[in-house]
C-alpha cells in the first residue's frame, strides 16, 4: 500500500481498496447530529411563524426579524468556532454548540412575549453557527480520503432530516391550542441537544488537532482506531505529522523543540495567512469556499423553506393542514436526494454534481417564477400553475439536495491547509449564515414589491451566475488526501479535473511543502 514515497497517494489508493471503519462511522454520525439542530429549526420555523404571528399579532416585519435573527446571529457562531475550535480542540467545540442551543431552545419553549422569542433564536442562533463549521470540520478530519466526501456530506443530510422532523411536528401539532403548538414545536429542539452533548463522550478527538498540539502519541491511538489497519494508521500518521510541521525520529515522536511550540499553538497568525498575504493556492481556496457558500444562501434555498407556505398560501392553498402537508412531501423528497448524492459523491465527484444540481435549481426556480406569475395574475387560481409550484417547489429542493447542499460543507471543510482549517472553513461559513440572514430578512418584504414570481425569477438568475462561478473556480477534489489540496489548488489548469492519485512528482511537492 506503501508508495516509494510513503506519502499521500499512497493513502488515497490504498484506502480505496479497503472499507469504511465502523469508528469512524459513528463518530462522523455522532458529529453530524449536531446539523439536526439547524434543519429542525428551518422546518419547524416554517409552520411555528405563521402560528406566532397569527397568536401574538405580530407584523409580516417581525416575522421576518423572527426568522432572520437565528441566521444573523449565526454568523457570530460561526466567526468564534475557528478560534475557538483551534483552541479547545475539536469535540468538546461540538458540545459547546450543542448547549448553547439548548439554551436557546428552552427560552423559545417557554417565551411569554415576542422579546423573549427573539432573545432565544440569538442564543440558538449562536449554538447554529458553531455546529455548522465544526460537524463537517471534525468528520473531514477523521476521514480517509475515498469515503470523505460521504463521511463529510452527513451534515447536510441530518440537516435535511431535521428539516423533515420540523414539517412532520407541524403537521402533528397543528391542531393544539394557537399559545401551545408553537411553544411546543419550538421546545422539541431540546431534545437533540441534549442527545448530542452526551453523544460526544464516545468520540475521539480529531487526530489532526492532537498532532498540531504536539500529541502525536494520542493522535496516533486515535488514528489506530479509525484506520482500517495499522500500515494505514502509520501512513496518515506521517502525512499528518508532516502537515503539522514536526520532525518525525524513528519511534514516531516528534523532536522536544516543536512540542514546546505546539502545546502553545492555537491558531496564532492565520487571519494574516488567509486575508492580508495569501499564497496564490491559499487565495484560490478562499474564493472557492466563500463563493460556494455565497451562492449557496443566495441561492434563497433557507428562505423558501422558511416561507413556502406563505408561497403557497398566496397560491390559494388556504388550510394549515394542506400547507403542512405540501411542505412534508418536500421534506421527503429534499432527504431522499440528499442520501442519494451522499452516497454517490465519491464515485461522481464534487463538479459533476454541484453543476448539475446548480443548473436544476436555475431551471426550477424560473418554473416557480412562471406558476406564481400566473396566479398572482389571475383570480380564479388555475390548478395547472398550482401543481407547477409544487412540482418545481420540490425539484428546487431536490436539486439543492444533490448539489449545493451537501457539497458545500464537504468543500468548505476540505480544502484548507491543515493550519488554516479551521479558521478558514469559519470565515467561510460565516459568509454562508450573513447571507442566509440577509436573504431571511428580506424575502417577504422584496416579495412585497416585486410579487413571488419576481422574486423567484431573481433566484433563478443568481442560480445561473452560480453554475458559472463553479465550473471556473472549483477543481475536483475527490480521492485526494487533506495534505494534497494544497498542490490541487496550486494550478488550476492542470488539476481542475484531475480524479487520479498524484503522481510521484506532485508527491515529492507535497513532502517538501509538509501541506
Amino acid at each position: 500500500m506503501e508508495s516509494k514515497d510513503g506519502g499521500s497517494a499512497a493513502e488515497s489508493c490504498g484506502q480505496s481498496k479497503s472499507g469504511l471503519n465502523r469508528f469512524t462511522l459513528l463518530c462522523a454520525l455522532l458529529a453530524s447530529t449536531n446539523s439536526i439542530l439547524l434543519g429542525y429549526d428551518i422546518g419547524v420555523m416554517s409552520g411555528a411563524a405563521m402560528l406566532i404571528k397569527e397568536n401574538l399579532k405580530i407584523s409580516s416585519v417581525q416575522e421576518e426579524v423572527l426568522v432572520g435573527t437565528l441566521n444573523i446571529f449565526s454568523l457570530i457562531g460561526s466567526l468564534a468556532s475557528g478560534k475557538t475550535s483551534d483552541f479547545i480542540g475539536r469535540r468538546y467545540t461540538i458540545v459547546l454548540a450543542a448547549s448553547t442551543f439548548l439554551v436557546g431552545a428552552l427560552f423559545m419553549g417557554l417565551a411569554p412575549s415576542f422579546h423573549f422569542i427573539l432573545a432565544g433564536r440569538i442564543v440558538a442562533g449562536i449554538g447554529v453557527g458553531i455546529a455548522l463549521m465544526i460537524a463537517p470540520l471534525y468528520t473531514a478530519e477523521l476521514s480517509p480520503a475515498m469515503k470523505r466526501g460521504f463521511l463529510t456530506s452527513l451534515p447536510e443530510v441530518f440537516i435535511t432530516l431535521g428539516i423533515l422532523l420540523g414539517y412532520v411536528v407541524n403537521y402533528s401539532l397543528t391542531g393544539l391550542p394557537l399559545n401551545v403548538g408553537w411553544r411546543l414545536m419550538l421546545g422539541l429542539a431540546a431534545v437533540p441537544a441534549v442527545a448530542i452533548a452526551l453523544g460526544v463522550i464516545a468520540m475521539p478527538e480529531s487526530p489532526r488537532w492532537l498532532a498540531m498540539k504536539g500529541r502525536v502519541d494520542e493522535a496516533k491511538k486515535v488514528l489506530l482506531k479509525i484506520s482500517s489497519n495499522p500500515d494505514e494508521a502509520e501512513l496518515r500518521l506521517r502525512e499528518i505529522t508532516k502537515a503539522a510541521s514536526f520532525v518525525i525520529g524513528p519511534t514516531g515522536s516528534p523532536t522536544s523543540a516543536h512540542v514546546a511550540t505546539a502545546e502553545d499553538w492555537a491558531g496564532q497568525g492565520v487571519w494574516k495567512e488567509l486575508l492580508i498575504r495569501p499564497s496564490w493556492p491559499v487565495r484560490r481556496m478562499l474564493i472557492s469556499a466563500i463563493g460556494i457558500n455565497f451562492f449557496m444562501q443566495a441561492s434563497g434555498n433557507d428562505a423558501v423553506i422558511y416561507y413556502l407556505p406563505e408561497v403557497f398560501k398566496a397560491a390559494g392553498i388556504k388550510r394549515k393542514k394542506q400547507l403542512f402537508g405540501v411542505n412534508v412531501i418536500m421534506g421527503l423528497s429534499k432527504s431522499s436526494f440528499v442520501l442519494i448524492s451522499a452516497l454517490y459523491l465519491d464515485k461522481f465527484g464534487r463538479r459533476p454534481l454541484i453543476l448539475l444540481g446548480s443548473l436544476g435549481m436555475a431551471v426550477s426556480l424560473f418554473s416557480m417564477g412562471l406558476g406564481s406569475k400566473f396566479l398572482g395574475e389571475s383570480s380564479r387560481k388555475p390548478a395547472w400553475a398550482i401543481v407547477l409550484c409544487v412540482v418545481a417547489a420540490c425539484a428546487d429542493v431536490s436539486f439543492f439536495s444533490i448539489g449545493l447542499g451537501p457539497i458545500t460543507w464537504v468543500y468548505s471543510s476540505e480544502i484548507f491547509p491543515m493550519r488554516l482549517r479551521a479558521q478558514g472553513s469559519s470565515l467561510a461559513i460565516s459568509v454562508n449564515r450573513l447571507v442566509s440572514g440577509v436573504v431571511s430578512l428580506s424575502f417577504l418584504s422584496i416579495s412585497n414589491k416585486i410579487t413571488f414570481g419576481g422574486m423567484f425569477f431573481v433566484l433563478g438568475g443568481v442560480m445561473v451566475v452560480a453554475t458559472l462561478f463553479f465550473y471556473v473556480f472549483m477543481p475536483e477534489t475527490k480521492g485526494k488526501s487533506l495534505e494534497e489540496m494544497e498542490t490541487l489548488f496550486q494550478d488550476s489548469s492542470s488539476n481542475i479535473n484531475n480524479n487520479n492519485c498524484n503522481k510521484d512528482t506532485e508527491l515529492e511537492l507535497v513532502s517538501v511543502t509538509g501541506d
